[in-house]
């Protein structure tokens, strides 16, 4: 009974995702849909300012909150109402919100972890326990997995709050920017073209270039793997057999 107490807020959490993303919310924010409905949501923030921006950042702490696939949806949509600056703040709060939620929420079901802990985390175990400090921060800048997933795994390592909070707020911040960018990118590029999808819109200086950024943030780990593995057939033999 202990047990299922303590893991009650993260099945509530996963629960919730399931319900936001069997609503059909995230379809209604994609771009082609706020180009579609551009009139009534500029209307709506203009009547609503302060209470669109905190709907919108309380959106994002949901979904951020319940790990659920497609929150980069949500950002992009954060773009296109909200513009490039204005956007990626309200963004960084809800992403700095929901990671938090998550990652408490998770390390209070863990407890202490356990004997066999999932894939992913077995399989970051060995780089956190030699370096935490510089591992979190590699692992929320570059992607090498879902955001939601790698909070789950730093929960279960038991990262410290401080650590987590940090390297969430930062490396989060730097992706969702180039993410923000886009939505804001292809607003204006939509807008042009009349809410027509096309190749051209890959064209558009403000979508191309957050996508290569993001293309480069996605390169990342296997440019690490492939230097480390460099560095590793350069050792002598004597240090390969030490190294752990």
């Amino acid at each position: 009974m202990s047990r299922l107490r303590a893991s009650l807020p993260l099945i509530l959490l996963v629960l919730a995702g399931i319900v936001l993303f069997s609503s059909g919310l995230l379809d209604r924010l994609h771009p082609e849909q706020l180009v579609t409905h551009q009139a009534q949501l500029r209307a709506g923030i203009a009547d609503s300012p302060w209470l669109s921006r905190l709907a919108y950042i309380g959106l994002l702490t949901l979904a951020m909150s319940t790990g659920i696939p497609g929150t980069v949806i949500i950002i992009m949509a954060g773009g296109f109402a909200f513009g490039t600056a204005e956007g990626s703040i309200y963004s960084s709060i809800g992403l700095t919100l929901g990671t938090l939620i998550l990652f408490l929420a998770s390390r209070y079901a863990f407890g202490t972890g356990s004997k066999h802990p999932p894939a992913l985390v077995d399989k970051i175990h060995h780089g956190f326990e030699r370096h935490p400090t510089a591992y979190t921060m590699f692992l929320r800048f570059v992607p090498v997995a879902p955001f939601g997933l790698v909070t789950v795994a730093l929960a279960w390592l038991r990262c410290p709050l401080w650590l987590f909070l940090g390297a969430s707020w930062l490396g989060g911040t730097v992706s969702l920017i180039f993410e923000t960018s886009i939505g804001a990118g292809l607003g204006e590029a939509l807008a042009r073209s009349h809410g027509h999808f096309g190749m051209g819109l890959l064209m558009q200086r403000g979508v191309w270039m957050p996508l290569s950024a993001i293309g480069v943030l996605a390169l990342l780990p296997l440019l690490a793997e492939r230097i480390s593995r460099r560095r590793r057939s350069g050792l002598p033999p004597s240090a390969k057999t030490r190294d752990p």
